[in-house]
């Protein structure tokens, strides 16, 4: 939940696309990006938390709802695309506490440029009915996830770190290091980029890129054990629009692509990644 030194402030959540039926999940990927059911994160999604610098919050909290629309691959390394339906909402109390589909966000500490946020939140796992591709690998289950994102802003750029644990499923640990521009073109319009890698254990790349001799068996893949490392970089570009004090519209494009040990898994049919994301968003 980086803060931009700029007249309107931006929450940013993961998408969680198997959910999605959920937004938010992020980022990866894909602030703060919401773990997708596969493991995958989303290119970050900014929601307004303010339209303008003299906007006054109803109570000390603000609720933003929207819906859109995600094409997307259908599981991290799947050559198959599919379209996703993309409802959200999101409430912020203080300033302080976030819940939205991701979980819950509370910022922990801030001094200066620097912030400290702590995550409560869920992977929803993968089942291996999402692509034909998967068939003889089996669920995964879906698990809780705490975590924390340390976040330092210079200027328009959002420096940060992540680390996220889960608890059940992979019982894996995913770590991401990265950089989140927002840059204001004209008062209504509002530019961003960004860039990131992630991180994962053993655990969860031997959850979610590798095949067993069980799986093997099933699925005709070869037996496959990779190791910890950098599973994925992603990149993206974003505009948003204010169409007035309460409306928005976002357009976003990431390029992911999978690296490490996790490109070497036979499950793996194509590196790059590509989602596009478009949404409507409405603050009261």
């Amino acid at each position: 939940m980086p803060h931009n030194p700029i007249p309107t402030c931006w929450l940013q959540g993961k998408l969680s696309l198997a959910l999605l039926s959920v937004l938010i999940m992020p980022a990866s990927g894909y602030a703060e990006s919401l773990p997708v059911g596969d493991g995958r994160t989303t290119a970050p999604i900014f929601i307004p938390d303010r339209f303008g610098a003299v906007a006054q919050k109803l109570h000390g909290w603000d609720t933003v709802i929207g819906a859109g629309v995600m094409y997307r691959p259908k599981y991290e390394g799947s050559r198959d695309m599919e379209i996703s339906p993309v409802p959200f909402v999101s409430a912020t109390f203080f300033d302080r506490l976030t819940i939205d589909p991701s979980g819950i966000g509370v910022k922990a500490y801030e001094r200066g440029l620097f912030q400290l946020d702590v995550k409560f939140g869920y992977d929803l796992g993968r089942s291996e009915d999402d692509s034909d591709d998967l068939r003889g690998l089996g669920d995964i289950n879906a698990a809780a996830t705490i975590g924390g994102k340390a976040s330092l802003n210079y200027g328009s750029a959002t420096f940060f770190v992540s680390a996220d644990k889960m608890i059940g499923g992979s019982d894996g640990l995913i770590g991401k290091a990265g950089i989140e521009i927002t840059q204001p073109v004209t008062e209504t319009i509002f530019l961003g980029a960004g860039a990131s890698v992630t991180f994962a254990d053993r655990n969860y790349m031997e959850t979610y890129f590798g095949v067993d001799a069980g799986q093997a068996v099933r699925s005709g893949y070869r037996t496959y054990k990779p190791g910890a490392g950098a599973k994925s970089i992603d990149l993206s570009v974003s505009a948003t629009y204010l169409i007035n004090g309460n409306w928005m519209l976002r357009g976003e494009q990431t390029l992911g692509m999978v690296t490490g040990d996790a490109a070497d898994s036979p499950i793996v049919r194509q590196t790059l990644q590509p989602s596009s994301l478009l949404i409507l968003g409405y603050r009261f």
